[in-house]
């Protein structure tokens, strides 16, 4: 059996990271078994589309790597892959669920269906239209063919609703959490067909993956008691044996490990939930993504991967060719997985000390621009040597290295006033002229020269190193200082030392 599996996103927003580990499961699994990774655009919910959702998914998925083979725009054999354009094929087996008595109209109106949980919401119970409520409500199972005929023909509006009988149970195997049972007294007539003639997500999930010759059917948790709906209709079909096998991916949940992730939690743990910034008129419905908070996709990637799977080993990091291989549905959790954002800045990390430096400065320029700085590759490819073992996002690197694109806004008063000492002012002397004298000027002749000058001149580290940091760049945070004087050049490293000495020391000590 060839593999087919798809991510099948809903456009009516952002996608949010949850969506993205669905998609990075999918294709993981594909790739492993050679398959195929299809992308699905379920939009029957007019209601809540965004038409620049459909784009932005695209542009998610190109980001981080994972290309369909089929979907909208990729070409395929099984398409449309939209399901806004599928909707003669619906109809069609909207109509054999009501042919073979699977499936009924429902005429009721938004007020009868309110009234109908008003009053038993009144009782202390929580209603649902099912095998008990719709006895009482206008449908086809309660009204004369004639009316019904009469109904339809006169263009009333209707829903078609799945006939679910009472005292059945539904068992189905989900291959992370195993045997699966519901009784049907638990579920509601699922509506299949909307009042606009579109069908719900239910029956097109079904038809789809159907059709599309889906395999494996890998989504989160939250669909796992939906699943019990489309076995029925699998069995209403008569399409068992055609039925994928299910995986049900445990929840992400927040930093505090208590609850789903949220779009919401983003702003208010003050990191991105999603590949890419959304822009809104509406600032309470914009968001920044991953991409413009500087991070790598291969890293994103990897720590996603872990939100949930563990490949029963110490390695941590991995390739994508590794993570395909060593990729398995039976090493997916069943319990939840924390939203840790430390760990994706650390997995960030990783990833940045391994990439080269001309790659980093190509992905730093943008950052750099955006904040007024003028400088030629070659400069940014020194830059991004100096900060890469430091940082864990491409605009950290950049944010973190101000000092090196222009002036210094602020120096570290607290540690200047305990670092400078009377003989403070004819180091930092000595120094400017030291480095005048240095030939060639490189990291390695410049350490060399400093350090023999700190041992000649029985002077310890710590009395010299940290006043060149803070004189260089006003910070005692920050890269290999030698590496920074190499970078700034003579004239500038000698100008910076100049104004410690003559301007800031004087006035802070």
């Amino acid at each position: 059996m060839s593999v087919r599996v798809r991510f099948a996103p809903s456009p009516t927003g952002p996608l949010h990271i949850g969506g993205v580990r669905t998609a990075l499961y999918n294709f993981l699994f594909a790739k492993k078994y050679k398959g195929v990774f299809i992308l699905r655009i379920e939009d029957t919910d007019q209601t809540r589309f965004v038409p620049e959702a459909e784009g932005y998914i695209k542009k998610s998925l190109d980001w981080l790597g994972l290309e369909p083979m089929e979907g909208p725009g990729y070409g395929g054999a099984y398409g449309p892959y939209k399901q806004s354009e599928r909707k003669d094929l619906y109809t069609k087996f909207v109509q054999q669920l009501l042919d073979d008595g699977k499936a009924y109209y429902a005429f009721d109106t938004s007020e009868e269906l309110d009234d109908m949980r008003n009053r038993y919401q009144a009782q202390g119970i929580t209603a649902k239209y099912d095998h008990k409520t719709r006895t009482e409500m206008k449908n086809s199972l309660t009204m004369s063919e004639a009316d019904v005929a009469a109904k339809l023909s006169n263009g009333e509006k209707y829903t078609v609703r799945l006939l679910v009988e009472a005292d059945q149970t539904i068992t189905f195997n989900d291959e992370i959490r195993e045997q699966v049972s519901f009784s049907t007294n638990e579920l509601d007539d699922k509506v299949l067909m909307k009042a606009d003639g579109l069908p719900t997500y239910h029956l097109a999930n079904v038809v789809d993956d159907y059709h599309m010759k889906i395999t494996h059917v890998i989504r989160g948790e939250e669909w796992l008691s939906s699943t019990a709906h489309h076995v029925l209709m699998y069995q209403c079909f008569g399409w068992e044996e055609a039925m994928p096998k299910f995986a049900h991916l445990p929840l992400i949940l927040k930093p505090t490990g208590k609850g789903k992730l949220s779009k919401r939690d983003g702003a208010k743990f003050g990191m991105p939930v999603f590949p890419l910034s959304w822009e809104s008129e509406n600032p309470e419905d914009a968001f920044t993504g991953f991409k413009e908070e500087g991070f790598l996709p291969d890293g994103l990637l990897n720590f996603l991967a872990f939100l949930g799977w563990n490949p029963g080993t110490e390695q941590e990091i991995f390739t994508m060719e590794e993570l395909i291989n060593a990729f398995s549905i039976s090493k997916i959790n069943k319990s939840g997985a924390r939203f840790d954002f430390d760990k994706s800045k650390w997995f960030g990390q990783q990833y940045l000390k391994e990439k080269d430096n001309e790659t980093l400065a190509n992905l730093m320029l943008p950052f750099a621009e955006a904040l007024g700085y003028q400088k030629d590759h070659d400069y940014m490819t020194q830059v991004a040597g100096l900060m890469k073992e430091r940082a864990h996002t491409i605009k950290e690197m950049v944010d973190e290295a101000d000092y090196l694109f222009g002036a210094i806004n602020e120096y570290d008063e607290k540690t200047l006033r305990k670092k400078w000492k009377e003989p403070s002012s004819k180091i930092i002397t000595d120094i400017i002229a030291l480095l005048n004298d240095t030939s060639p000027f490189d990291k390695e002749t410049i350490e060399s020269s400093i350090k023999s000058y700190i041992t000649d001149n029985e002077l310890g580290f710590g009395a010299v190193l940290p006043l060149l940091r803070i004189g260089l760049s006003g910070t005692m945070k920050g890269p290999d200082i030698f590496g920074i004087i190499s970078l700034l050049g003579l004239e500038e490293s000698n100008r910076r030392l100049s104004i410690l000495r003559d301007e800031i020391a004087i006035n802070i000590v």
